[in-house]
């Protein structure tokens, strides 16, 4: 069996879709799904498919990129995050890539994030672009890992370096992989999904985005996460059912909320 450990079906290109997403899950053995929140005024259609689908979980929290939207207090987070199908904060996180300027904004709500965190006792997901230093070095700061009290969480489709994986690691931190890995293009990448122990790896599809060879360009969804283990295998050179195995365990591992 596969999980797709991050994904948006909630937003509507997918959530006008919902019979033949599921569909699609069982059709390739994808027995669960995480819906990601990325802003509180969507978070309601997140929880509601959470609520909806037993084999669906659900995050709350509100995403690096989203500017112009209100800002989560610590309290807010934890007190969404009480309900029993919410099994992770965030996604949360630093990215440089798109917005510049002052981004102290953006720092101080990743920091919330961690304290909600160490709160509830929920990991955290965390996107991070173009700004690894500082992603590393405020979850240091805030005491993010399971070294220093928190709970760690996972850093979702990563697109890093190996040494940033190996600091997230060493934090209690998982890495996820999304269809980017299938890419030709993405060769260092490869290299980075060949050198993360099976026992810290997640799979994950990000869609509506992101789709994995040989859906890329099209939509993506979860049934597709399949196509991302299948690359994994490959490239690390290990049975397929060592990947759907160990990815699934270490899910469940991570997300102790999440019932199998």
């Amino acid at each position: 069996m596969y999980i797709d450990s991050h994904c948006h079906i909630n937003f509507p290109e997918l959530a006008a879709r919902m019979p033949e997403v599921l569909a699609k899950m069982a059709e390739n053995r994808v027995t669960h799904a995480l819906c990601v929140s990325v802003d509180l005024p969507d978070f309601p259609s997140v929880l509601a498919l959470a609520e909806q689908y037993p084999n669906i979980y659900a995050s709350v929290g509100v995403h690096p990129d989203y500017e112009d939207t209100p800002e989560p207090t610590v309290e807010q987070l934890v007190e969404l995050a009480a309900h029993p199908k919410i099994i992770a904060i965030g996604e949360t996180g630093l990215d440089y890539y798109r917005l510049e300027g002052d981004l102290e904004w953006q720092r101080e709500r990743f920091r919330t994030h961690i304290r909600a965190s160490r709160a509830t006792r929920k990991p955290l997901i965390i996107h991070t672009r173009s700004a690894s230093a500082d992603t590393i070095r405020i979850m240091r700061e805030e005491g993010a890992g399971t070294n220093e009290g928190g709970v760690a969480g996972v850093m979702h489709c990563f697109t890093e370096s190996l040494e940033v994986a190996e600091a997230a690691i060493e934090m209690g931190f998982y890495i996820s992989f999304s269809g980017i890995v299938t890419f030709k293009s993405a060769k260092d990448l490869q290299a980075v999904a060949r050198a993360v122990p099976m026992e810290r790896i997640l799979i994950e599809t990000d869609s509506p985005y992101l789709a994995p060879v040989p859906y890329r360009g099209k939509m993506n969804e979860p049934g597709y996460v399949a196509h991302v283990a299948e690359f994994i295998a490959n490239l690390k050179d290990v049975p397929l059912r060592e990947v759907a195995d160990r990815t699934s365990e270490n899910f469940f591992k991570l997300f102790q909320h999440a019932k199998g």
